[in-house]
């Protein structure tokens, strides 16, 4: 009987493994305060992976050419430069926008949203970055 409970735990435990690294690649933790009170550190936000037609009010993920890591930032203003669309982001706590305009090819993805709020995992990213610092 211990020998089969022991069998069912290990499955159970791999299928919830695997599930997290499938569902992985559709999560992005948040890493800083920059964008509370919306999201905070540690939370899991869900994204999208095909980011078209992102409208201002959106927070998108992008490589940020002042920061070595993908930045999760809200879209504030969508313009016109050099007859290119650029977009300024702005962390919701922050008071002062990107230092830089984001080009469409700079953004990663895009946080879904439901009636205009994320999708927030709490917290559970703290693992997450735990295990960056450490390794």
């Amino acid at each position: 009987m211990k020998k089969k409970l022991f069998s069912r735990e290990i499955i159970i435990y791999i299928i919830f493994i695997f599930l997290g690294l499938v569902m992985a690649h559709y999560m992005n933790v948040v890493a800083s305060e920059s964008m509370e009170p919306t999201l905070h550190t540690g939370d899991v936000v869900i994204i999208n992976y095909n980011p078209s037609l992102v409208q201002v009010g959106d927070i998108v993920v992008y490589n940020a050419t002042w920061f070595s890591k993908p930045v999760i930032h809200r879209v504030i203003s969508k313009q016109q430069a050099n007859g290119e669309t650029v977009y300024i982001l702005k962390g919701d706590n922050n008071s002062f926008q990107d230092p830089y305009p984001v080009y469409p090819n700079q953004i990663i993805s895009k946080v879904v949203t439901i009636e205009n709020k994320p999708i927030v995992i709490p917290k559970i990213g703290y693992i997450n970055l735990w295990l960056r610092n450490i390794i």
